[in-house]
């Protein structure tokens, strides 16, 4: 079903109630956890249709529908000299009810906050096809209970979003990028460490050599090969203070052993330098086929967790790339192993597993933005304790009684055994 207005959503809600008949509502299908996955006997509610986009300069707000690309809705609000600063790197195809849905982040979380802390508003239908209105275009609003902020991430599972109010900031000045090479991924995620203990770059992002030289064949940008991480970095701080910072994130890099440091003020170049991180995913699939892992812990904590994750890769013999929104202490591994090969897809999945328990052993998360979905359902229990799974199951019982929102999404609890394909 392609819906176009509320209207569509509430009629084939209301259908379903009464046939007790699954919905998965769908966006774009960017997600990276299976949240958006059709089932068997179920409907597939496809938003992708719900694109309209208001931009309003003078409350500084943005009215869209949940089809909406995110790239169109930052687009949008740049013909007005504002901006909407969630970045997830999918940018160019998630949609911005997905984005919702998930609580996405991206590139700019590190100072910037994740899609919660610009939404101000909502529409969404209920089950049983009742439409909520909530929130709406005003900066400060306590009445009643959060009801906004519990939509906000529930992937679908509570009520399906049909229109988002957006806040929305004026476009920073100006930016500068640094990228730094390193001869050790522990030096780069050291320098992490002590970059974030003194300043808040806009943007800090890592890659690895396995995804450093995966971008480099596809795209020949010529990145260093040998380089065994990157650190991308950009601050958006205005004026003078922009100099001192970068100057800044210069010597935390040197001092951290850095071999090699260059820096741009010019928007077109730095985009250009961060666009080998963009690319991570897509060049990372050329390899074989993929289980992606969307953990994060407290950034000081990040050596002890990379350490972890290349002693797994070496424990289960498969190998294991490392990107990360570094600065926020959210880490994509990405496993790759040879599709077809059966051994190699239960090593993979085994270390997939591993990899969310060392998170949360060291007081993290097993999703830092892509959300919990059907592929990471089976674990949320370990991270928050059945007493919060419990209450979750009581939220969902009460909005979704008959049990037809995304079924299997979030509250499953069942094999641990992770769909390459989800």
């Amino acid at each position: 079903m392609r819906a176009t207005c509320t209207s569509d959503v509430q009629q084939v809600l209301k259908w379903a109630s009464e046939h007790g008949v699954p919905v998965v509502p769908r966006g774009a299908g960017s997600s990276l956890s299976g949240g958006a996955s059709g089932i068997n006997g179920g409907v597939t509610l496809s938003l992708e249709r719900m694109r309209d986009i208001t931009v309003d300069p003078v409350n500084r707000v943005a009215v869209v529908g949940p089809g909406a690309i995110t790239a169109d809705v930052k687009s949008a609000a740049a013909e007005h000299g504002l901006w909407y600063p969630p970045d997830p790197s999918s940018v160019e195809m998630s949609s911005i009810g997905g984005n919702a849905a998930t609580n996405a982040g991206g590139l700019c979380c590190v100072k910037y906050g994740v899609t919660s802390d610009y939404v101000l508003g909502m529409e969404v239908v209920l089950a049983d096809g009742t439409a909520l209105r909530l929130g709406g275009p005003r900066l400060k609003d306590v009445a009643g209970l959060a009801l906004l902020k519990l939509f906000v991430g529930s992937e679908g599972t509570l009520g399906v979003i049909t229109e988002l109010t957006l806040r929305l900031l004026p476009r920073p000045a100006g930016a500068a990028t640094l990228v730094a090479s390193f001869s050790s991924l522990d030096a780069a995620v050291q320098a992490v460490v002590g970059l974030t203990a003194r300043v808040r770059p806009s943007m800090l992002e890592l890659m690895d050599r396995v995804s450093i030289n995966a971008v480099e064949d596809m795209t020949r940008m010529g990145l260093d090969r040998a380089a065994e991480a990157l650190l991308m970095v950009r601050t958006d701080t205005p004026g003078e203070s922009a100099v001192e910072e970068i100057a800044l994130i210069h010597e935390v890099c040197g001092r951290h052993g850095a071999s090699e440091i260059y820096t741009s003020t010019d928007p077109d170049e730095g985009e250009a330098l961060l666009a080998a991180r963009r690319a991570a995913l897509p060049a990372l699939e050329t390899l074989g086929s993929l289980l992606i892992d969307d953990v994060g812990v407290p950034v000081p904590a990040l050596p002890s967790l990379v350490r972890r994750i290349q002693a797994t890769a070496a424990r289960h013999d498969v190998l294991i790339a490392v990107v990360a929104h570094a600065g926020d202490g959210n880490v994509h591994p990405v496993i790759v192993y040879p599709s077809g090969d059966c051994d190699a897809e239960a090593r993979a999945r085994r270390a997939f597993g591993d990899i969310m328990g060392a998170a949360i052993e060291l007081g993290g998360t097993i999703t830092g933005e892509h959300g919990v979905g059907r592929l990471k359902a089976p674990w949320l229990a370990d991270q928050v304790g059945r007493d919060v799974i419990t209450a979750t199951a009581r939220i969902k019982d009460a909005l979704d009684p008959c049990g037809i929102l995304n079924p299997g999404v979030i509250l499953e609890t069942g094999d641990r055994s992770p769909d390459p394909g989800s």
